[in-house]
């Protein structure tokens, strides 16, 4: 029977953490040459974490299998970005073609529980909602329901997963006019939010009923 041992590696980076270290010592496998192999493995997912498994074998042969990133380190090393938003449903961090998302979601297939492409398309549409990633310049959300209503079935039949650059030059200008609409709405909220707080605490404020009372017997 083999034993197996999963780690997340630093893709294209030769190495063994300590948890693959303590497993693999007694075992008298060559850690200097697992560490060599993983890197050479993980080549085209450089700097992305990596789920690796290391299959050891009775004979003390072994095999690496590699699996994907998770679909939001995918959708940040395509955005160059290091962390989602903390607000994604208003503060958006990237916007994204669908070209770029079919393309994350032909790598992601194999390792996603959905029948055909167009499912694993939506499913990385709803981690791009989660991480605050617009997709055509739209909600995630929109872009699910036409993936459904078939919208984009010529354009992920072709097979087709480049930007030109008149396109991508759109998404990044649709971009910032969204997170220049998100600052004045901060910025409105503050100034409101600034401006109660310099009201008089006494403006508009009913006498106490003492005060009442003093002014009747003056009278």
């Amino acid at each position: 029977m083999s034993e197996k041992i999963k780690v997340m590696v630093e893709g294209g980076k030769a190495g063994v953490n300590p948890k693959m270290a303590q497993a693999l010592g007694p075992m008298g496998i060559n850690i200097g040459e697992v560490a060599n192999k993983i890197g050479e493995k993980t080549s085209e997912f450089k700097g992305i974490e990596v789920p690796v498994t290391v299959e050891i074998h009775k004979d003390k042969s072994y095999d690496i299998i590699v699996g994907t990133p998770p679909a939001s380190q995918l959708i940040k090393v395509e955005l160059n970005i290091k962390k989602g938003s903390g607000i994604p449903n208003k503060d958006f961090v990237g916007n994204l073609a669908i070209e770029d998302i079919i393309k994350i979601a032909k790598m992601k297939e194999s390792s996603l529980y959905v029948n055909n492409l167009k499912a694993a398309i939506n499913t990385i549409l709803g981690t791009c909602d989660q991480m605050g990633v617009l997709v055509e310049s739209k909600d995630p959300k929109e872009i699910i329901n036409d993936v459904k209503k078939g919208i984009y079935d010529s354009v992920i039949n072709s097979g087709n997963t480049e930007v030109n650059n008149e396109k991508r030059d759109q998404l990044k200008e649709d971009l910032e006019n969204q997170k220049a609409k998100f600052k004045a709405e901060v910025e409105s909220i503050k100034a409101k939010a600034e401006k109660k707080e310099e009201k008089p605490a006494t403006e508009g404020a009913e006498p106490k009923p003492e005060e009442k009372k003093e002014e009747v017997k003056k009278k």
